[in-house]
């Protein structure tokens, strides 16, 4: 994964977290200690990153199904901010345990905007 450790005024970091909001590793530690994440906060945009769950409450992997949607309500959020560039982790891919393959499939599904920036590995 390509390393972002700082942003320009109008770039997200968009990293996988979990509903309960503890941000205590991978990514989502360095949305809190780097990027604004608040934590408590398990889902959307807080500071300069976006959460997108991918554990539970409970810090348990959600099922893929769950995880598509809030991919989707991700993309949906991206398409209604063309002022702001989402900088996006290998979400799910690190902790969660799932393969690039399944989720880089679910961005390839619905498509992103311009102003969303995969890692490589998704493309």
């Amino acid at each position: 994964m390509e390393m972002i450790n700082e942003l320009k005024e109008n770039q997200i970091f968009v990293f996988g977290s979990n509903l309960a909001g503890i941000h205590g590793g991978g990514a989502a530690f360095d949305a809190l200690s780097k990027f604004g994440a608040i934590y408590g906060q398990g889902i959307g945009l807080q500071g300069s990153s976006y959460a997108i769950p991918t554990k539970d409450d409970n810090i348990e992997t959600l099922p893929l199904a769950i995880i598509e949607k809030y991919i989707v309500d991700f993309i949906e959020f991206a398409k209604s901010r063309p002022d702001l560039e989402f900088l996006v982790t290998q979400v799910g891919c690190g902790l969660a345990g799932y393969s690039i393959e399944e989720i880089s499939s679910i961005f390839k599904k619905y498509g992103v905007s311009e102003n969303v920036k995969l890692p490589v590995a998704f493309l």
